[in-house]
């Protein structure tokens, strides 16, 4: 069965479903500001690969995954959400109502998805929609002490009310002391606004310059805490007893560390059992950021004539857990792998059937138990690729089978004319050439030949498997 690494015990552990042939997941979902970057995607995949193996196990899988319409600050400064909420400011840059920025982004997000092959969750309420689920819980932890009405009229969570907060994160109360990043700054305004540094808001008073994304309360208008959101959804539709909760890694501190003791204090019982995170993804050694410019989409992947299916290729050649660099040579590498094995199935399909290689078989499926070990799969199913031992209609039956983890569509081409990717004249020749150069560390001649192989049509990428190619 599944195994996945646990944020909160530091561990592996066996993914056992609390109901009996039922997994319960909640996944953070998007902000709906913005267009989902490439490093978003690949913590949504996440999710998409639990539900497929415990697909596979047969399990009945129910995933939720909010979507954040309202309440997420453009300056999250930790446990003091301040600044502008994101929506509205997109929404003022675009010229455009907040919730028609909402709406665009959010199908944005959604075509995405059905691009990358991750099947979309179950339920997906909105923030906005869910005003009502937060209202309640609030006043839950009100009456049961762990909340109150701050100078200020917002509501706030009395961090100092519950016992084990930081046991997601490792951060603990008293360490996170005024003036550092994870607390507000110190102002005029901010005396007697919270009785302890570290609370945070769930319900904030709105000024009198916010008209959008405001509702009426029992403690006046305004709108929800970005934190408090997905407290109310998760236990409202997955009830008090969550298998799996996903997110990036940058959510652990502090918004799954609030979520945590928003939803524990509310109901009486720890909710989720098991909190699992993806880990950062960088883009040509930098982290991608508005700043910098070098902010990757899944459109810029398909305007180089790439299949996007090949960025999930690449995705699944590292592990979650781990950080990743993204280059474009690791995309087209990927890309030409995907046509390679596709064309590979579309051939080996016009072969006599043969039985599944049930070694082969289990060793994929056993590596994607093992805490969801993808690079390990990839490399058992190149080696099956070359056995000459096996039979290729038992290759194409097992290529078929585990493709149902790995969502690539390798099967697509299947029924179609075969056609072979056929070089240029003089193309095999550079090839030749490039690999010798590469091979004698005379990078700047590789580089003059990529170039010339370049304008012949032969795109060129580079792996620790060594030199491929793929026609532009």
């Amino acid at each position: 069965m599944l195994h996945l690494t646990d944020t909160r015990t530091r561990g592996v552990e066996l993914i056992e479903p609390s109901t009996p042939g039922e997994l319960s997941v909640y996944a953070c979902g998007p902000t709906v500001y913005r267009f989902a970057h490439v490093g978003n995607l690949r913590t949504f995949l996440l999710t998409d690969l639990i539900r497929r193996v415990a697909t596979l196990h047969g399990l009945r899988v129910t995933v939720v995954q909010n979507i954040t319409d309202v309440g997420h600050m453009a300056d999250d400064r930790g446990l003091e959400e301040a600044g502008e909420d994101k929506i509205l400011s997109q929404a003022r840059e675009e010229n455009r109502s907040a919730l028609d920025i909402a709406r665009f982004y959010e199908a944005a997000y959604l075509a995405d998805l059905e691009r990358l092959n991750i099947v979309p969750a179950d339920v997906a309420p909105r923030a906005s929609e869910s005003i009502d689920l937060m209202v309640e819980l609030i006043q839950t932890l009100v009456d049961k002490s762990h909340a109150y009405v701050g100078g200020d009229g917002s509501v706030y969570f009395d961090a100092r009310s519950i016992d084990n907060y930081g046991a997601i994160s490792g951060n603990k109360l008293d360490a996170l002391k005024p003036g550092t990043r994870f607390a507000i700054e110190e102002d005029p305004q901010a005396s007697g606004r919270k009785r302890f540094h570290a609370d945070w808001a769930l319900w904030k008073v709105a000024g009198d310059t916010r008209t959008q994304l405001v509702w009426d309360t029992p403690w006046g208008v305004g709108f929800p805490g970005w934190h408090v959101e997905c407290s109310a959804m998760s236990v409202h539709h997955l009830g008090t007893t969550i298998d799996v909760h996903t997110g990036g890694i940058d959510l652990r501190f502090p918004h799954h560390e609030d979520e945590k003791a928003q939803s524990d204090a509310a109901t009486g019982t720890e909710v989720v059992r098991h909190w699992v995170h993806a880990e950062h993804l960088l883009f040509d050694g930098r982290k991608m950021a508005k700043s910098t410019g070098n902010v990757l989409l899944l459109q810029d992947v398909i305007d180089r004539g790439i299949d996007p299916l090949a960025l999930r290729l690449c995705f699944l050649e590292h592990n979650y857990r781990q950080q990743m660099n993204l280059t474009w040579n690791a995309i087209e590498s990927a890309a030409t792998t995907l046509k390679r094995w596709r064309l590979k199935i579309a051939q080996w399909a016009e072969e006599p059937s043969a039985p599944i290689d049930e070694t082969t078989k289990n060793a994929v499926v056993a590596a994607f138990d093992d805490d969801l070990d993808t690079p390990k799969a990839i490399q058992i199913l190149r080696r099956l690729e070359k056995d000459e031992s096996v039979s290729t209609g038992s290759v194409f039956e097992t290529f078929v089978y585990v493709d149902r983890l790995l969502g690539l569509d390798l099967a697509r081409d299947v029924g179609k004319p075969v056609v072979a990717q056929q070089l240029p004249a003089g193309a095999q020749e550079l090839l030749d050439a490039r690999e010798q150069a590469r091979a004698d560390k005379q990078w700047a001649a590789s580089d003059q030949l990529r170039d010339e192989l370049a304008a012949l049509g032969v795109v060129v990428a580079d792996s620790k498997e060594g030199q491929t190619w793929s026609l532009a």
